[in-house]
């Protein structure tokens, strides 16, 4: 995806083109107008899409995208939460309406719940009081349900459709897996009311690569359109998720990291030359959490 997809720019500056969204170090310098922030601060964030990554030796952010980092953690565990825990928390506070105030005893299904995503969301979802419900692997279920899941469905068994449809319906389905899930996974939503399915497989970045930044948008637009329109006549809102960063959201994760009611959950650590490795690995998927590179030693910084 284009950092400038509108050419605004217009420099030639899209390469070197700098990956990674999750960062956890220390804050070098400060711009004259940060006023929560100073130098040596130990710090988290998610960064924008729009802005080079964080597989880099310096970071440049603005201010509400940057969190103190939480006391508890060391920044190799800190930098597997920032992506998952944003990303989860624009799709089941932002988009799902969830909170801590009116997430208990709702029932809630996780289709995909053992990668980063699904292992945050289980954890922020039970500290919230909700009964959560995730499909996985077999190999996968002792780690999630270590997590504090309640009832797992292995999906490797047979089609997921058939036991989830024989449990009570749920408030809220988080789809992680895309694909023909959406044919059935409504169905198994509480009708009318107010129950939603969310989910994280969307085509928007298929939509603008073939079709540009303009008509991508209205492709876009007028898909999510006809389906939320599609299932709102049979009592369900149908809802799309997306990545967004945010420090005052990871303000309130860190609360809850300290509190001992989020872990940072690490499948591998790899150094910066081994990051064609992480990026194999991590493209093999059946992830078990987070895959971490450490740019440098020096002070624990990443």
């Amino acid at each position: 995806m284009k950092r400038d997809p509108l050419n605004i720019k217009q420099t030639g500056n899209e390469f070197p083109l700098i990956l990674g969204r999750d960062v956890s170090g220390v804050i070098m310098e400060c711009g004259l107008d940060v006023k929560y922030f100073r130098e040596r601060d130990e710090v988290w964030a998610a960064i924008p899409p729009w802005k080079q990554g964080s597989l880099a030796e310096f970071v440049v952010l603005s201010a509400n995208e940057v969190s103190h980092k939480p006391k508890s953690l060391s920044h190799t565990e800190a930098a597997a939460i920032p992506y998952v825990a944003t990303t989860a928390w624009s799709a089941l506070v932002n988009t799902g309406g969830l909170s801590k105030d009116n997430c208990a005893k709702k029932r809630i299904l996780i289709l995909g719940g053992s990668g980063g995503v699904g292992t945050f969301a289980i954890q922020m979802l039970k500290a919230w009081g909700a009964h959560v419900t995730v499909t996985c692997s077999q190999n996968a279920e002792r780690f999630v349900r270590d997590l504090g899941v309640d009832h797992v469905v292995d999906y490797t068994a047979g089609p997921v459709e058939e036991p989830l449809s024989a449990l009570e319906k749920f408030d809220l389905i988080l789809d992680n897996v895309g694909g023909d899930t959406e044919r059935w996974a409504l169905n198994l939503l509480k009708p009318w009311s107010g129950a939603k399915y969310v989910t994280l497989v969307t085509p928007f970045l298929q939509n603008t690569d073939r079709l540009g930044i303009a008509d991508g948008m209205l492709q876009t637009a007028a898909t999510v359109a006809s389906k939320a329109l599609k299932h709102l006549v049979k009592g369900v809102h149908y809802r799309w998720g997306f990545f967004a960063p945010s420090g005052p959201a990871l303000d309130e994760i860190r609360e809850m990291v300290d509190a001992g009611q989020i872990r940072a959950v690490v499948e591998e650590t790899f150094s910066f030359s081994q990051v064609p490795q992480a990026f194999d690995k991590v493209e093999k998927g059946h992830a078990r959490g987070k895959t971490v590179v450490q740019i440098s030693k020096g002070g624990d910084d990443l």
